[in-house]
C-alpha cells in the first residue's frame, strides 16, 4: 500500500507520541518501584524508558525535517535524514547499553540487598504487557510506512518487554528463595541492550552506504521495462536511494538497431512515465543497446560467445553485445558476482578464452556490476 508523503509523516508523528507518552509514565512508575524496593535492575530499566523517548522525539524531528520540499542545496530532497535518525536511536541505545552495565558491574562488586513488595511486582508485570503492546504497535507502523526509525524503536520496545520480564524473574526468584540476581542480571540486560544498538547503527549504516534495492522491487521494474514490445532485454538497473521509498534510477534497453530516433525517443519517454506510475521510481537516464537484425551470421556468433562466457564460474551475464565486421573487432558487457574471489581474474580468464577461440577478433570486454545479484527472472 502506497502512503502519500503527507499521511506518511503523520503516521509516524503519530506513532512517535504514543511512544513518548507510554515510555514517560512507565519509567516514572518503574523509576519509583526502583528506588523504593532498592533494584538496579528496576532503575535501568527505567532509564532505558526514558531512552526510548527520547528517541521517539527524535523521529518525530527526523520525519517532519524528511518531508521538507527539496531545495537549491538538497535538490533531491531531505528524505536520507531519517536514516540519520535511525543512527542517532542506534547510538542512544549503544549509550544507554554500556552506562547500564558500568553500573551493574559497579553492583557486582558491591552488592546491594533489594526489597520488594508485591505492589512493585504488579507495576512490573503490567510494564511488561505494556511493552509488548506499544513494540508491536510501533513496529508495525514502522513497517507500514517504511520507517527505520520507527521499526528501530519497536524493536528496542520489544526488547525492553524482555528485559522487564527477566527483572520480575529476578524479582519473584529473590523473593522465594533470598538469592540477589540483580547485578548479574543487570550486567545481561546491558549486553543485550549493546548488541541490539550495534545492529541498529549496522542495518542503516549498509544503507547509508548504499544497497541495490529491494529485489521485488528490481524485479517488478526490469518486468515494467520489458513489458514493451520494442524492448529485447533490461540491464544495468541502478537505484539510488534519497530516503525511504524515494529513488532515482537509470537502466539500459536492448532494441533492435532498425527503431528510428523518434521511435525510440517516444519508447524511452513511455517507459519512464510507466515505471513511476509502477513503483513511484523516477529513472533519469534510460541507455540503450542496439541488436542487429540484418545478419544471421551476427546472431550465431552472439549466442556461440554468450556460451563460451557463462561457462565460466561467477560469469552471470553479458549484453550490450555488439560485433564490428570490418574491423573484426567485437565488445560487450559481462557481469561478474560478487562472490568471486577475483572479478578482474575471471574477466581476464573469459578474455584470454575468447582470444584462444577466435584468433585475430579484437576484444572489449567491459566488467560489468552486479547490480541486485542478477534478478531471478533473466
Amino acid at each position: 500500500m502506497q502512503y502519500s508523503e503527507e499521511s506518511r509523516k503523520k503516521t509516524i508523528i503519530r506513532t512517535s507520541i504514543v511512544g513518548i507518552l507510554a515510555n514517560v509514565m512507565l519509567a516514572l512508575f518503574k523509576a519509583g518501584v526502583g528506588f523504593i524496593s532498592n533494584s538496579i535492575a528496576i532503575v535501568l530499566d527505567a532509564v532505558n524508558n526514558l531512552s526510548d523517548a527520547l528517541s521517539s522525539v527524535i523521529t518525530i524531528v527526523g520525519a517532519r525535517v524528511a518531508g521538507r520540499e527539496p531545495d537549491k542545496k538538497h535538490p533531491f530532497g531531505h528524505g536520507r535524514v531519517e536514516y540519520i535518525s535511525a543512527l542517532a536511536i542506534g547510538g542512544i541505545v549503544l549509550y544507554a547499553g554500556v552506562t547500564s552495565l558500568v553500573e551493574s558491574v559497579k553492583k557486582i562488586i558491591h552488592p546491594v540487598t533489594p526489597d520488594y513488595a508485591i505492589s512493585s511486582l504488579i507495576i512490573v508485570a503490567a510494564a511488561v504487557l505494556v511493552k509488548i503492546g506499544l513494540g508491536l504497535y510501533v513496529k508495525s507502523s514502522g513497517e507500514r510506512v517504511n520507517s527505520d526509525s520507527l521499526i528501530n524503536s519497536g524493536k528496542d520496545a520489544l526488547l525492553d518487554a524482555v528485559i522487564s520480564a527477566a527483572t520480575l524473574a529476578a524479582a519473584l526468584v529473590f523473593t522465594f528463595t533470598g538469592m540477589s540476581l540483580e547485578a548479574y542480571l543487570g550486567a545481561l540486560i546491558s549486553l543485550a541492550i549493546i548488541k541490539a544498538g550495534i545492529e541498529m547503527l549496522s542495518e542503516t549504516v549498509s544503507k547509508l552506504l548504499g544497497e541495490p534495492g529491494d529485489i521485488e522491487l528490481l524485479q517488478g521494474i526490469k518486468a515494467t521495462v520489458r513489458s514493451f514490445p520494442q524492448v529485447k532485454g533490461a540491464y544495468d538497473l541502478i537505484l539510488h536511494n534519497y530516503g525511504p521509498d524515494t529513488y532515482n534510477g537509470s537502466v539500459h534497453i536492448e532494441v533492435e538497431d532498425s527503431i528510428t530516433v523518434s521511435e525510440l525517443d517516444e519508447l524511452n519517454r513511455a517507459i519512464a512515465i510507466e515505471v513511476y506510475k509502477k513503483h513511484n521510481v523516477i529513472l533519469t537516464a534510460i541507455g540503450v543497446y542496439s541488436i542487429d537484425t540484418k545478419d544471421p551470421e551476427v546472431k550465431k556468433l552472439r549466442e556461440e560467445i554468450a556460451g563460451r562466457v557463462l561457462s565460466h564460474e561467477h560469469a552471470k551475464q553479458i549484453h550490450g553485445f555488439y560485433y564490428n565486421k570490418k574491423e573484426n573487432s567485437i565488445r560487450f558487457d559481462v557481469v561478474i558476482g560478487f562472490d568471486a574471489e577475483s572479478r578482474r581474474m575471471v574477466c581476464d580468464e573469459i578474455l584470454k578464452d575468447l582470444q584462444s577461440a577466435y584468433p585475430g577478433t579484437q576484444f572489449q570486454l567491459a566488467m560489468d556490476i552486479d547490480y541486485g545479484e542478477i534478478c531471478k527472472d533473466e
